[in-house]
């Protein structure tokens, strides 16, 4: 395996956000079954390495790619643009008051009547925002608008983290009921 293809270019799959999860899952399978270190067990020390080597970056590009959020930011890093936490940039006042309003919610959920149905509609609220997002980004990526992309790819890590605050919170309530 070349480890020094993108991860794109290791499933064989067009560079982009929109892709074909099931091609992806089935090259995958194909990939892990032919690196697989089981598989070069009974060959020397050297191909072992390699083959660990191979599954590693295997895994990685998988769940890079599998992931939304981390496709994003991956399609980003092979255009030259990091998104992590020191390229911090400055989001619009009404986007961080819509988050701190949501977040809110998230809190007082425990004194709703049905606090089921308050997460349900909060999570509607999150999903829909990471689908205007998601598009917002994907645009931008394909007029190659790179700080608008950046500016959709840190709204959607405050969806993301919105989001599992709100999974955290059904499980906590299933724990209680």
């Amino acid at each position: 395996m070349d480890i020094s293809k993108n991860f794109f270019e290791l499933f064989e799959l067009v560079p982009g956000f929109d892709l074909n999860a099931q091609q992806l899952s089935e090259r995958y399978r194909e990939l892990q079954r032919e690196y697989h270190p089981d598989r070069h067990a009974h060959k020397g020390e050297r191909q072992q390495r390699l083959a660990v080597q191979a599954t590693t970056h295997l895994n990685e590009a998988f769940e890079t790619l599998k992931m939304p959020l981390m496709r994003a930011q991956y399609l980003l890093k092979l255009r030259g643009v990091e998104t992590g936490e020191e390229t911090r940039q400055q989001l619009p006042g009404d986007f961080l008051m819509q988050q701190m309003e949501l977040r809110e919610s998230l809190v007082e959920v425990g004194e709703s009547d049905d606090p089921f149905a308050e997460l349900e509609r909060l999570e509607q609220q999150a999903r829909q925002l990471e689908t205007q997002e998601y598009s917002q980004f994907n645009a931008a990526l394909a007029a190659d608008d790179l700080e608008t992309a950046v500016v959709a790819i840190r709204k959607l890590q405050f969806v993301n983290k919105l989001l599992h605050e709100i999974e955290a919170a059904e499980d906590r309530l299933d724990e209680e009921y």
